[in-house]
């Protein structure tokens, strides 16, 4: 491993589980595995922990997916005509689908911290597209935008995955999951917030102002250049002194064969692909066909706020009932199973009678005349009389989100802890769930009735559902053993086992 040298420590508590040994266990020098102690019970801790290592890549992506969220929530990426951000979330999520479903190898190739690295850039190019079309209306500068970004954040979710997925203990994986889900969507929130601190006397329906953009541009460039800070995967090692398992010596040849080696040992993920579909098919439905097409400038960014909110209230919920709940993992699965479907004819029958109150051809009347405002649709303000339920619908719509997601990666926790086979699962997630996004962004800048796609997500959501429920109760396990583990790289027990682990896998195979 990276280092020869190590030291007896007592370990810490660890943050994520309420049960540690006080027995020692291997830990190497140096400043990155030192705690600070802050009094007796309180400490900060060590650099190259799972934990700080997850803040890292949740601050990350809090500046850079957190900023792109916050402007994609406004709708048409703060224009008033939505064409040029549709056409150009089309072309990001049409290289995002292509380039996720290999991005597990280029990740496990050049490592964690330059693929987050690279993806962070590409939000800042797509931030500054569009405050460049606020001045010249350059469509080709958005799209291609969207298109580079779809390359950079196939790279990014899938080192993020592979963080979130593979760094913590197996009885820790729901806490990860909501805790950087939710320090990503406060990225949501504040983006929401600046600008709804800029717009908030804009009662009309406008474009955004530079400010919010420029304000955008600098956080994620600050994001970008913090993904530098993270440690190589290989310098990661948990309170038990247990290392993230991964590949020795990767190569282009290795992991190539690796992505088809996952198919090949795991099939049954084929099975969850249509949840995979369906967890970015909503968004465009969310933003355009609700925020952009009810509200206008200053309520949409107040919906922003409510909107990332409750995501940060979801995951929390799940994630710590994912963990928490004292029954047996698979238990726990299936009662998750049950508490998405439920939600899915709750949540999606309230915004059906939403919707059944408006159509596109009403949203678009007077866009053909732009300067006669007498037959423009009258958007709702906060001020509204009517805007309390539509309020209170859109942030069910957040809570759902976050359900959806936090779910989906547990699920995928589950059935291995392997970081190189995890790495592969976060590129196919984030590849299919890309596909499925581009063609509804494509959908809505078609023209769809409002009704269809409405039907279509809350179709998909419901069928996926279905379609994976046999890998939930048939492969979802309390526990993956090592052995198992193991069998996708080219390590070996002893050097991914701190002391305490050891011990635990002898006492287990001495019980079987």
């Amino acid at each position: 491993m990276a280092d020869s040298s190590i030291e007896k420590a007592a370990p810490a508590p660890d943050v994520s589980s309420a049960e540690h040994s006080q027995e020692e266990v291997v830990r190497p020098t140096g400043w990155k595995y030192k705690e600070i102690r802050l009094g007796g019970r309180f400490y900060i801790p060590y650099y190259a922990s799972p934990i700080v290592q997850l803040l890292v890549v949740s601050l990350v992506c809090f500046m850079c997916p957190g900023m792109y969220n916050a402007l994609s929530g406004m709708g048409g990426g703060g224009q008033v005509d939505r064409t040029a951000a549709n056409d150009a979330n089309t072309a990001l999520y049409s290289t995002f689908a292509v380039v996720s479903f290999f991005a597990g190898t280029f990740t496990n190739v050049l490592g964690i911290k330059t693929a987050l690295a690279f993806g962070g850039i590409g939000y800042s190019i797509y931030i500054a597209s569009f405050l460049s079309y606020n001045h010249n209306q350059n469509y080709g500068f958005v799209v291609f935008s969207g298109a580079f970004l779809g390359i950079c954040a196939g790279l990014l979710w899938c080192a993020q995955g592979a963080i979130m997925m593979s760094y913590p203990p197996e009885k820790s994986k729901g806490r990860y999951i909501s805790w950087f889900w939710m320090i990503f969507n406060l990225g949501g929130v504040i983006g929401s917030l600046i600008p709804l601190g800029q717009n908030i006397h804009t009662t009309t329906n406008s474009a955004v102002n530079d400010g919010t953009y420029i304000g955008f541009l600098v956080l994620t460039l600050i994001g970008a250049g913090l993904a530098t800070c993270l440690v190589h995967t290989r310098n990661v090692v948990r309170y038990d002194g247990s290392r993230i398992i991964m590949m020795k010596n990767p190569s282009w040849k290795t992991e190539i064969l690796g992505l088809w080696q996952t198919f090949l040992s795991d099939p049954y993920i084929v099975a969850l692909f249509p949840m995979f579909f369906a967890s970015n098919w909503f968004y465009t439905y969310h933003f355009n066909d609700v925020n952009l097409a009810q509200f206008n400038t200053r309520t949409r960014a107040l919906n922003g706020v409510l909107y990332w909110s409750s995501q940060i209230v979801g995951a929390l919920v799940f994630g710590i009932a994912l963990d928490r709940v004292p029954v047996r993992r698979r238990l726990r699965a299936q009662g998750c199973w049950v508490a998405l479907f439920v939600l899915t004819f709750v949540i999606w029958g309230g915004g059906y009678d939403f919707q059944k109150d408006y159509t596109r051809d009403e949203v678009n009347a007077g866009l053909d005349t732009p300067d006669d405002t007498s037959d423009d649709y009258e958007k709702m303000d906060w001020t509204s009389s009517g805007y309390v339920g539509p309020m209170f619908l859109y942030i069910f719509y957040g809570f759902y989100d976050a359900a959806w997601q936090t779910s989906v990666y547990w699920y995928m926790g589950t059935l291995t802890n392997n970081g190189r086979k995890l790495a592969n699962f976060a590129g196919f997630y984030k590849g299919i769930q890309s596909a499925g996004g581009a063609i509804m962004w494509r959908l809505d800048n078609l023209g769809i009735p409002f009704m269809n796609l409405f039907a279509s997500c809350w179709a998909l959501l419901a069928g996926s559902l279905v379609v994976g429920l046999p890998v939930i109760l048939w492969k979802v396990k309390d526990t993956v053993s090592l052995e198992e583990d193991l069998k996708f790289s080219d390590e070996t027990a002893e050097e991914v086992l701190g002391r305490k682990r050891r011990e635990e896998e002898e006492d287990k195979e001495a019980k079987v």
